[in-house]
């Protein structure tokens, strides 16, 4: 071996491994893992902020088996989800100033099934556009009970199809709290205070 290459190989050999940068879509995993993001923790559950919150009020309750979402829920997975509204009852309990709504998104962007609990008073600097508001106010925020029902009634969750996702994504905006139409995101967003 040649003193040049020898010297290009001990050279890459000194070269620190770089990390790995994971998908953002992993997100949940690591954050399930960090103390200061959890709020509740079962045998079976973890329950964290979010931390791009999209309202006063927003936790994530996670599974810690590996279920990546929703639709990769059985029959065997029922008792887990009547766990997700046992501590959805607790929460409430432990925040009775606000109304709080829990359910799926039916299309996450997020690896790892995750429930949101969250106040539907959507005041946040987080909540900065239509997709975030429609993705908590339409038909594609699954309410606990119905996929719970649905489970229970057929071991499974029905997908949507991706124009029923485009749908609900560019439905107009409107007050999730009363008859109000903004024009756009800043507007809705200055509405919402009236009702705090």
């Amino acid at each position: 071996m040649s003193k040049r290459l020898r010297d290009v190989k001990e050279s890459i050999q000194s070269v620190a491994p770089k990390q790995v940068k994971k998908h953002w879509s992993l997100g949940l995993i690591e954050s399930m893992k960090d103390v200061d993001l959890i709020y509740k923790e079962t045998e079976r559950i973890v329950t964290i902020r979010d931390k791009y919150p999209k309202a006063k009020v927003h936790y994530l309750v996670l599974p810690k088996d590996n279920i990546s979402s929703i639709y990769k829920l059985g029959k065997e997975h029922v008792s887990l989800i009547k766990e997700f509204g046992e501590l959805y009852k607790l929460i409430q309990e432990e925040h009775k100033d606000y109304t709080l709504n829990a359910g799926f998104h039916a299309m996450p962007s997020m690896q790892r099934l995750h429930m949101h609990i969250i106040s539907i008073d959507m005041v946040s600097p987080c909540l900065k556009n239509k997709i975030h508001w429609n993705s908590f106010t339409t038909a594609f925020f699954k309410p606990y009970e119905d996929v719970l029902e649905e489970l229970t009634k057929y071991g499974c969750i029905k997908k949507i199809t991706n124009d029923e996702h485009k749908k609900l994504m560019t439905t107009p905006l409107k007050c999730n709290q009363c008859a109000f139409i903004p024009k756009n995101i800043p507007q809705l967003k200055e509405h919402l205070l009236s009702h705090i």
